[in-house]
C-alpha cells in the first residue's frame, strides 16, 4: 500500500517542475527572425487559418528581451550571423531555437562562402524543421513538439547546468556538412 492509496480522490500529485513546464508551454513568445522565403510561411502561421494565438503565441516579439523562442526562418549570411547570435544572447532564459527550412538547418542549396551552413554553427538549435519552404502545418507540429520538450525541462540550478551542457554539446558537435550518411 503506497502513499497514493491514502490520498482522497480529487487530489493530484505532481512536481514543481511539472507545474512550471505546464505554465511555460502555454506562453511561448516567439521572436521572428525571417531572413528569406520561409518567413512568409512563418507569417502565415500567425494568420487566421493557423492562428498561433490559440496556443498562447499571439504576438511575435520585436524585442529579444521579451521572447523565449527564436524561429530562424531562411538562410543566414555571414554578415547576419553576428546579429543572430546577439539576438539569441539577449533573449530571456529559458530560450529555445527553431531552425525553419533547409537553409537555416544546413545551408540548403547555397553551398558557398557567403551563407552559414546551418544556424547550429552560431546558436544551439532545439528543433529542426525541414522543407523548402516548410508549410505552416509543419511549424505548428514543431512548436507542439517543443512544448512537449518544455514539460520535462528542469528549473533552478539544474536548468542552468542542463542549458550550459546542451549549448556546449551543440556548439562542439560535428557540423552537418561534415556528417556522413546514406546520401554521401
Amino acid at each position: 500500500m503506497g502513499a497514493e492509496d491514502k490520498i482522497p480522490s480529487g487530489i493530484m500529485l505532481t512536481t514543481v517542475e511539472g507545474i512550471f513546464g505546464y505554465m511555460r508551454q502555454s506562453s511561448f513568445w516567439p521572436a521572428s527572425f525571417g531572413l528569406a522565403c520561409c518567413a512568409i510561411e512563418m507569417m502565415t502561421y500567425g494568420a487566421p487559418p493557423y492562428d498561433s494565438g490559440r496556443w498562447g503565441q499571439e504576438v511575435f516579439r520585436a524585442s529579444p528581451r521579451q521572447a523565449d523562442l527564436m524561429i530562424v526562418a531562411g538562410r543566414v549570411s555571414q554578415k547576419m550571423a553576428p546579429v543572430v547570435r546577439q539576438v539569441y544572447d539577449q533573449m530571456a532564459s529559458p530560450k529555445y531555437v527553431l531552425a525553419m527550412g533547409v537553409c537555416a538547418s544546413s545551408g540548403g542549396m547555397f553551398n558557398n562562402y557567403a551563407i552559414v551552413q546551418g544556424v547550429d554553427h552560431i546558436v544551439p538549435v532545439d528543433m529542426y524543421l525541414p522543407g523548402c519552404p516548410p508549410r505552416p502545418e509543419m511549424l505548428v507540429d514543431a512548436v507542439f513538439k517543443l512544448r512537449n520538450m518544455m514539460l520535462r525541462r528542469p528549473i533552478g540550478v539544474h536548468e542552468t547546468e542542463v542549458h550550459e551542457a546542451n549549448e556546449r554539446a551543440a556548439l562542439e558537435a560535428v557540423p552537418t556538412h561534415e556528417m556522413k550518411g546514406l546520401l554521401r
